[in-house]
This record gives C-alpha cells, sequence and structure tokens, in this order.
C-alpha cells in the first residue's frame, strides 16, 4: 500500500472554511451569499471525489498541517472509510443548501446570513473529521462541529429553541471533553501516540479493565452516536429549522458520531483485540438495546419531527451493531449504512421540512388527505421510509440483510430476533404516514372550528423544497439498486 502525500484533503476541508467570509460579506445580497455556500460545495465535492481512484487502488493521502510534540499532531490521511463518509457529507451539503435556500425563503427566516456561515464552517468541520489521521486531530474538529452547530440549533431564539441549544452544548461538550480525552489518554499510555491503523493501533495490545473501561469511554463520550442513554439532545435539537435538522440527521452531526466509533473499533482498538476482549459482543447488546427503545419511543410520537428523531436514535446504533458484531458481512452492512442512512433519512426530513413550509403541518395525525395536495413530497416519503424499513429495492435493505446475515455469522440468534422486531417497529410508525396521507379523508381541513385552517385547498408544494427532496429519494432507490460504489468502499476498509 503506497502513501501519497498531498494537499488535497487540506483543500477539501478548506473548500467551504474559505467561503464564510464571502457569505458574511455578501448578507446584504441573498442570491450571492447562496452562490458561494453553492459553489464552495461544489468544490469541496469535487476534491473528494478526484481522490476516488487512488483510494480504491489501496493507497491512502496524507498531509501533515501541524506536530506539536511526538505522536500529537494535527494530520489528516484519507482511506476509504473517510472517503466514503466524506462523499456523502459533501454532495449532500450541495443538495441541502438548494433545500435550505427555498426553505428559509418561503419560511422568511431571520439571520439568514448566521444560517449559512454557520453550516460552512459544520461542513468543514465534518470533512475534517472524515479525513483525520488519529484520535487528536478527530478530537479537535469534532468541538469544532460542535462549536458551529450551537447557533444553528438555537437559530429561532425562542426560549424552546434556546433550551435545545443549551441542552445540545452540554450533551455533547460537557461529554467530550471529560469521557472523550480521558479514552484518548488512555490510548496515548499504551501505544505512546493516537494514530489510526489498518488492524488497529492496540491490535497487539493485551486485555486490561483499563481498556476495557477506555471503549466505554469513547462509546459514550462520541454522544453524537446518540447510544442511549446520552441521546436525549437529539430529539431536543429538533427545534432547529428542517434544513438544520437534516444537517444534524443525516449531513453531518450524528453521522460524525457513529463514524468516530467506528474509527476506534477498526483503527483503535482493531477486531483482534476486540474479539479477545469480548468487548464486540458486549457492545453489540448495548446498542441493541437502544435500537429497540428508540423504535418503541418514535412509535409513541406523533410529532413528526420527533418521530424522525428517534427513528435517528434507533437507525445509528444499526451501524455501530454492525461494526462491533466484527464479522465481515457486518461490518460492510454498518458501513453502508452510513450512506444508506443518510440518503432516506434526509429525504424524510426534507418531507418535513416541505409539510410544514407548504401546509403548516408539523403532527402525524394532521396529515389525513395531504398526500393529494403535495403528491411529490408524499411519494418521497414513502420511497425512504421503505429503505428505513429495509425494503428491497430502497438502499436500507442491502445493509439491512447484511446486518442479518452478520447475527448469524456471529451466532447472535437474540440480535438477529431484535433486528427483525426493529423492522416490524420500523413498519409501524412509518407506514401509517404514508397510508393517512393518499387513503384517508382530512374532515376538518376545511372546518376551523374543528381544529382545521379552512385553507387545505389552496396547498401549494414549494418547487425549491421539493426538487432536492425528489432528488434523494431517487438517489435512495439508486444506492439500492446500484450499491457498488459504496460497497467497494465499505469492502476496503475491512481488508
Amino acid at each position: 500500500m503506497e502513501t501519497i502525500i498531498s494537499v488535497k484533503p487540506l483543500l477539501a476541508v478548506l473548500a467551504s472554511l474559505l467561503a464564510v467570509p464571502l457569505i458574511l460579506r455578501t448578507g446584504d445580497r441573498p442570491n450571492l451569499r447562496e452562490f458561494w455556500s453553492v459553489l464552495a460545495g461544489v468544490i469541496k465535492f469535487s476534491i473528494v471525489i478526484s481522490m476516488v481512484p487512488a483510494i480504491l487502488s489501496g493507497h491512502t493521502i496524507e498531509y501533515t498541517l501541524v506536530t506539536f510534540y511526538q505522536g500529537i499532531d494535527i494530520k489528516f490521511r484519507v482511506d476509504a472509510f473517510g472517503l466514503l463518509f466524506a462523499t456523502v457529507s459533501s454532495f449532500l451539503w450541495i443538495i441541502t443548501t438548494f433545500y435550505s435556500i427555498g426553505y428559509m425563503r418561503s419560511s422568511k427566516e431571520h439571520a439568514q446570513t448566521r444560517y449559512y456561515a454557520c453550516f460552512a464552517i459544520s461542513l468543514s468541520s465534518t470533512v475534517a473529521v472524515a479525513f483525520s489521521a488519529n484520535l487528536i486531530t478527530l478530537f479537535v474538529f469534532y468541538e469544532i462541529l460542535s462549536l458551529a452547530t450551537v447557533p444553528l440549533v438555537g437559530h429561532k431564539e425562542t426560549p424552546e429553541a434556546q433550551e435545545g441549544a443549551r441542552k445540545y452544548f452540554l450533551y455533547l461538550l460537557s461529554l467530550s471533553k471529560t469521557l472523550l480525552l480521558a479514552g484518548i489518554i488512555i490510548v496515548y499510555m499504551v501505544a505512546g501516540n493516537t494514530d489510526f491503523q489498518s488492524y488497529g493501533l492496540l491490535r497487539d495490545q493485551p486485555g486490561s479493565p483499563l481498556l476495557f473501561a477506555g471503549f466505554f469511554l469513547f462509546l459514550y463520550g462520541f454522544a453524537k452516536g446518540a447510544v442511549m442513554p446520552v441521546h436525549n439532545w437529539l430529539p431536543s435539537a429538533m427545534v432547529a429549522p428542517t434544513p438544520v435538522s437534516a444537517l444534524l440527521h443525516a449531513v453531518a452531526v450524528v453521522k460524525v458520531g457513529v463514524f468516530s466509533i467506528l474509527r476506534v473499533v477498526f483503527h483503535i482498538y482493531g477486531v483482534d483485540l476486540m474479539t479477545r476482549m469480548n468487548l464486540g459482543i458486549t457492545a453489540a447488546y448495548v446498542v441493541t438495546f437502544t435500537i429497540l427503545m428508540g423504535s418503541i419511543i418514535a412509535l409513541s410520537k406523533d410529532n413528526l419531527k420527533a418521530r424522525l428523531a428517534y427513528s435517528t436514535v434507533s437507525q445509528l446504533s444499526y451501524v455501530i451493531l454492525g461494526a462491533v458484531l466484527l464479522t465481515p458481512s457486518s461490518m460492510v452492512g454498518g458501513i453502508l449504512h452510513i450512506a444508506n442512512h443518510a440518503f432516506s433519512k434526509i429525504t424524510l426530513f426534507f418531507c418535513a421540512g416541505s409539510l410544514y413550509c407548504a401546509a403548516h403541518k408539523t403532527e402525524v395525525s394532521q396529515l389525513s388527505g395531504i398526500g393529494k395536495k403535495m403528491p411529490w413530497t408524499m411519494a418521497a416519503f414513502f420511497i425512504a421510509s421503505l429503505s428505513m424499513i429495509g425494503v428491497p429495492p430502497a438502499a436500507g435493505f442491502n445493509s439491512k440483510w447484511l446486518l442479518a446475515i452478520g447475527s448469524l455469522e456471529a451466532h447472535q440468534i437474540p440480535i438477529l430476533v431484535a433486528l427483525l422486531a426493529s423492522t416490524v417497529l420500523n413498519a409501524a410508525y412509518f407506514l401509517p404516514i404514508t397510508y393517512k396521507a393518499f387513503f384517508e379523508k382530512d374532515e376538518t381541513a376545511v372546518l376551523p372550528h374543528h381544529g382545521g385552517d379552512g385553507h387545505h385547498e389552496e396547498i401549494k408544494e414549494i418547487p425549491m423544497v421539493v426538487v432536492p427532496l425528489v432528488v434523494t429519494a431517487i438517489i435512495s432507490l439508486l444506492i439500492g439498486i446500484y450499491p457498488d460504489y459504496f460497497l467497494s468502499l465499505a469492502q476496503e476498509v475491512i481488508r
């Protein structure tokens, strides 16, 4: 395996960061402000994609920014895993920017310049995490991402938004500064550095209670992964505008959490050490609990974004489960689910935003008959729902199938049963939404005294909002039918 020294990883990180001053300077000219955001996204994605041939050929790309001390540096390293995550996040940022233009303008949101600036910083941090060569670099940009997204969560500046931002801040920053730093110190003490290595930095270390405890410091310290009980920040953050929710759930924040946990599993501890210490099976049952409880809570929520939030809590643990089962099929399935969930869940949140912008509907109970007025939105919602459930040919089927095979390879029948039960729960909280939208009649739409707004017949979909969600819905189908790109990268990770 050849290591290529190149500035490309740094350029990919800087692309959206350099757009921030341009966005701020042109805040009074919305078209130009949003042009910089789109242009930066296109440049970032182009740089990321330009590295694909080298990575698929088995090479890695490195660039050291600064060395503070032996074993402590800010360094970027592009491998198959980082490239997969960067591809998803940089591409979806472009789509989300177009969606944001339609949503923010139609909703007449305030402080849009601040929104786009924070958004750009968030995506720079996300790609920096994807390309981090060690735990130190990952930790630095993980924290920058947390700080950059606090203003986005509290964007509406209502008491509820401020409370959501406060909880978000306390969970993500306090946990990471305590648990994560403790875990990183343990790794540094044992190994003398924190570099990610193909088969695990600690793979030759004897198992010990210290390393056992260290793993769970990472599992819960990376609170963006939302493993129960450190998940409450995520539903609380749903007070943010819908494009921010999409950022949290699909493009950046939660994916950074599970990506970081998988980095620790694969490239710090390694499969051999995880197996010797029985860490994999222990963690598998921990996250299986999150999968089931997240689904059960989602089933009880009438607020659409809250239902989607708890669905995310559950779905994130599918990714972690695949990694910690430590079988070839499960690991590929977990990695693949990062991409599959991203395209499907962003579609669902885009649909929730479309319903709010066009019809001011936020509750599942309000959606009876809405499919006749918003057919594109609800058709896309249905397609993305099938992916979340795991119905072929939607994307989610591929990763869930591999997770099921992986649980059999690991001889974990209880986990297989839990996966099947969760699939049934997924269907139970997603399919009734589509049924209500297309097959139930809205008896209150023209009766204001019954809770309707009296203007159901005037509801019209907003093109700038609808086009992005249709695109992501179609892609979620296409990557289910043609999974080769993400599948090849996932397979490269575990070689």
